[in-house]
């Protein structure tokens, strides 16, 4: 038998033992329920899906169908709660990058403004304003005044006029310039009654985009004056809010 020497065995006997644990330890799943260094990456289309028992995603971010990356957050009935971009909400444009909050219903109740960056879309905030006031000469002047906080692009008036018989009303709304100076410009479209021969009350709503800066504060006045007759007339506001854009227009 051919001499081997002694530290060749030893060295077999290491590696075959190395082998042994090496090949057990290949049988040992490895530990997925963690990330201790790096980054975890989703790109070219992927998204992260995190799926209820039933299937519903519960939170998703990635790429969405209409193409935009997007993050979702929905209750376990699969109906949206957070979300930012077009995945959240059907018909949305990619482009926009929308920020919505949803109640139980579906309903949005908190979202930025879809065509005017910048601006608050939802909630709607009112603009206060005093009861109503009587219109009794032919000088015009300032029956309600507000201080509006700009949060939205849009103003949604709805104002009553009451014209008594042979006269008439004319109020219009006008809003403070920019720059803290107490001058103003009318925005929005005069609105008159005629009271006829037997006087009468007629209600004019309007969407009043407004061209200031968001969180700028500036006056919002009502102006109106009897054009015609000798009565007295009423000017009763019955809503000012800012409300959210409807047309890329009013942006």
């Amino acid at each position: 038998m051919a001499y081997v020497p002694q530290d060749l065995l030893d060295r077999i006997t290491a590696l075959e033992r190395e082998v042994r644990e090496l090949r057990g330890r290949a049988q040992i799943r490895p530990a997925m329920n963690q990330i201790l260094h790096g980054d975890t990456v989703i790109g070219e289309g992927g998204r992260l899906l995190v799926q209820d028992p039933d299937g519903d995603a519960i939170f998703e971010t990635g790429q969405s169908p209409a193409g935009d990356w997007s993050v979702t957050m929905r209750r376990d009935t699969g109906a949206p709660a957070i979300g930012v971009g077009a995945n959240t909400y059907p018909g949305d444009s990619a482009v926009n990058q929308m920020v919505r909050i949803f109640n139980r219903a579906g309903d949005v109740i908190v979202m930025d403004d879809y065509y005017a960056d910048g601006y608050l879309g939802r909630p709607y905030v009112p603009v206060p304003v005093t009861p109503g006031v009587d219109v009794t000469s032919s000088t015009e002047r300032t029956t309600h005044i507000g201080i509006l906080h700009v949060q939205h692009r849009v103003v949604h008036a709805t104002t009553s006029v009451y014209a008594p018989a042979g006269t008439t009303i004319s109020m219009r709304y006008q809003l403070q310039l920019s720059g803290g100076v107490l001058a103003y410009e009318q925005i929005g479209n005069t609105f008159t009654v005629v009271g006829g021969a037997a006087g009468q009350e007629l209600t004019n709503t309007q969407r009043i985009p407004i061209d200031r800066a968001h969180s700028e504060r500036c006056r919002l006045m009502v102006r109106a004056t009897r054009t015609a007759g000798s009565g007295t007339g009423t000017v009763f506001p019955f809503g000012l809010w800012g409300v959210n854009t409807a047309t890329p227009e009013e942006a």
